[in-house]
């Protein structure tokens, strides 16, 4: 689905070429934030999506009534056939797609003592195997002379481990390898960052009561934001010489030494 303004004026064969960027997990939550920051900053927008089709499609309106131009595109990004194949689908005249945010993650509880091969697989398949891919393809496809980044969605408690969410937690160890990797792999064509937010936004069973305390249960009492993730991406897109590295945007969050993850921490009050 394609989502554009048709009041611009046509391209001409000078007409430098518009950067792309493809938000997986685009439509809602952070991914939204993100997406709606990169078309504001003059990028068409790939606004990924697999089950948030009607959320995928707001965003892309939003981004068109803002001015900007967006495509919605769906993928399982579970399966490796689709995984690979979203990028060639990525495409509209006069774009170059340079940027790649792989924002899209799964994220389920569970244990060391109960962990399923199969929550492994789906984490692994979802949150590491799929930016693999992903930027694979967008290396592939960078027009000659070009350069792009892939910015790679983190945790905090990477820095601050606990046993918690157990194959989510590994699946984000192993794209915090990846992103280092990938970053010295394809120099000097692409960068490669990270992102690792701390508790921005409401989740799961959480009550908006539980979520205020919570949130700002951190060294700097200040709960950390979409905004602050917009940030944090802008730096990374426009610092040419960041790359293989994580920014840690989570309020010290990463500091404070926690047995469990905070969704189960009930004892320590900000």
């Amino acid at each position: 689905m394609l989502v554009e303004r048709r009041d611009e004026p046509r391209k001409t064969p000078s007409t430098p070429a518009m950067k792309g960027a493809l938000v997986t997990g685009g439509g809602q939550r952070i991914g939204r934030a993100l997406a709606l920051a990169l078309a504001a900053d003059g990028y068409f927008v790939f606004v990924h999506y697999n089950r948030s089709a009607a959320q995928a499609r707001q965003t892309a309106t939003d981004i068109v009534a803002s001015g900007g131009k967006a495509r919605v595109v769906r993928a399982d990004l579970s399966s490796a056939r689709q995984a690979e194949a979203l990028v060639d689908r990525c495409r509209a005249p006069d774009v170059r797609l340079v940027c790649l945010v792989n924002n899209a993650s799964l994220f389920k509880l569970d244990r060391a003592p109960t962990a399923k091969a199969a929550d492994f697989d789906h984490h692994m398949a979802i949150n590491l195997r799929a930016p693999l891919l992903l930027s694979q393809a967008v290396a592939r496809q960078l027009p000659g002379g070009e350069t792009g980044v892939v910015v790679n969605l983190l945790d905090q408690k990477l820095y601050n481990l606990n046993p918690d969410f157990l194959t989510y937690t590994l699946s984000k160890v192993g794209l915090q390898g990846l992103t280092k990797l990938l970053a010295q792999a394809f120099a000097p064509r692409l960068r490669v960052a990270g992102i690792a937010p701390g508790l921005t936004l409401r989740s799961g069973s959480q009550t908006d009561a539980r979520f205020a305390e919570q949130h700002v249960q951190n060294p700097l009492r200040r709960g950390v934001t979409a905004d602050d993730l917009v940030r944090a991406l802008r730096f990374i897109l426009q610092t040419p010489s960041f790359t293989g590295d994580t920014l840690v945007v989570d309020s010290g969050e990463h500091l404070s030494g926690r047995p469990r993850d905070i969704a189960f921490d009930q004892a320590r009050k900000a």
